[in-house]
C-alpha cells in the first residue's frame, strides 16, 4: 500500500506530464507579414480574401493593419472602427474591446498606428500594451499583416518582426523590380529567410508561372536565395466588382477564377512548414526591441 507522501508524488508527477503534454500540443500561432513593393498591386484584397478561406479551413485568423499611413482594411470590408490600438495603448480600451469581427468570424485590428507608440511608452506602458495583446496568442491560429508598400523602415520593421514574409506582385515591370527590392534588402539582413511570391493579375497561369521563375532565377543567382513559390491570382472583373460592393470576392463572386487562386495559395501556404515559429510573443518582442532601438519607429533600421 502506497503511503500518502508517495501518492503525492506520483500524482504530483503525473500532473507535470499532463501539463507538459498540454504545452507540447499548443499551438503557436503564424505571424505573416505581407508587403509590396508598389501600391496597387491588390495586396489589401489578398490579405482579407486569404484571411476568409483560411477562416473556412478551419484558422481563426485576425488581420492587423499596418499600414501606418493609410490603413484600408475596414474600408474594404464596409467597416467602420468605433475604437483602435490608439485606445489599448491609453489603456481606455482591451484588445478584445477593440477587435471588430469581420466576414466568416475573422477579426480585424484597425488602427495599427497605435503600436507606432512603442518607441515612446514607459518600460510599465509597454508591457501592459504587449500583454493586451498577446491576447491573440490563444485567439488566433493565423496573424496576417497588412503592411504599407514600399521600403520605409516601418514596413522593415513589420516584415524582420515577423515569422514568415509574403511578397505580392504583379507583372507590371515597375511591380516586379520593387518587389526583388525588398527582397534583396530582407536577404541582406536575415540569414536564408523565407519569403514567399505570389503574382497577382496574371492574364494566365504560364503567366504568372513565368514571372516566378524569372524571379526566382534572379534571386538564386544574385542572393544565394530559394523562393517559395505561393501561386498566381488572376485578373478578374469580379475582384473590380467586388471591391467597389465592399465585400471580399471570395464571398461575392466564389466561383470566380480569382476567388479560386487564393484558395490554392490557402492550401500551398497551410501545407508549408514553419521552422522554429516565435508566434505573437516573439513578434512582439521583436517589433518592440527594433523601435525601441531607433526611438522612433519611421527610423526604425
Amino acid at each position: 500500500m502506497l503511503d500518502q507522501a508517495e501518492h503525492l508524488r506520483r500524482l504530483a508527477a503525473s500532473v507535470s506530464q499532463q501539463e507538459r503534454q498540454k504545452q507540447a500540443k499548443k499551438r503557436i500561432p503564424r505571424v505573416i507579414t505581407v508587403t509590396s513593393g508598389k501600391g496597387g498591386v491588390g495586396k489589401t484584397s489578398f490579405v482579407v480574401n486569404l484571411a476568409i478561406v483560411l477562416s473556412r479551413l478551419g484558422k481563426k485568423v485576425t488581420v492587423m493593419d499596418a499600414d501606418l499611413g493609410l490603413a484600408n482594411v475596414d474600408v474594404m470590408l464596409g467597416l467602420v472602427p468605433l475604437h483602435t490600438l490608439h485606445d489599448v495603448v491609453q489603456g481606455r480600451k482591451t484588445l478584445e474591446e477593440i477587435l471588430i469581427t469581420g466576414p466568416e468570424g475573422i477579426k480585424i485590428i484597425a488602427g495599427a498606428n497605435g503600436l507606432a507608440e512603442l518607441a515612446n511608452l514607459t518600460e510599465k506602458q509597454r508591457g501592459h500594451l504587449v500583454n493586451s495583446l498577446l491576447y491573440l496568442e490563444e485567439a488566433s491560429d493565423v496573424l496576417l499583416i497588412d503592411t504599407s508598400a514600399g521600403l520605409s523602415p516601418s514596413v522593415l520593421s513589420f516584415i524582420f518582426a515577423a515569422d514568415e514574409l509574403v511578397v505580392i506582385t504583379t507583372p507590371d515591370p515597375t511591380a516586379i523590380t520593387d518587389a526583388y527590392g525588398i527582397v534583396k534588402v530582407v536577404a541582406s539582413e536575415q540569414p536564408q529567410p523565407k519569403i514567399k511570391l505570389v503574382v497577382n493579375l496574371v492574364n494566365s497561369e504560364s503567366e504568372g508561372r513565368a514571372i516566378a521563375e524569372r524571379f526566382a532565377e534572379v534571386s538564386r543567382k544574385f542572393l544565394q536565395l530559394e523562393l517559395q513559390f505561393l501561386g498566381i491570382i488572376s485578373n478578374d472583373q469580379h475582384v473590380v466588382r467586388a471591391v467597389r460592393q465592399q465585400l471580399p470576392f471570395v464571398i461575392s463572386f466564389p466561383r470566380a477564377k480569382a476567388a479560386q487562386d487564393v484558395q490554392a495559395i490557402a492550401h500551398a501556404l497551410l501545407a508549408l512548414p514553419v521552422e522554429a515559429p516565435r508566434g505573437i510573443r516573439g513578434f512582439l518582442a521583436r517589433l518592440a526591441a527594433l523601435w525601441e532601438k531607433s526611438g522612433e519607429p519611421e527610423d526604425c533600421l
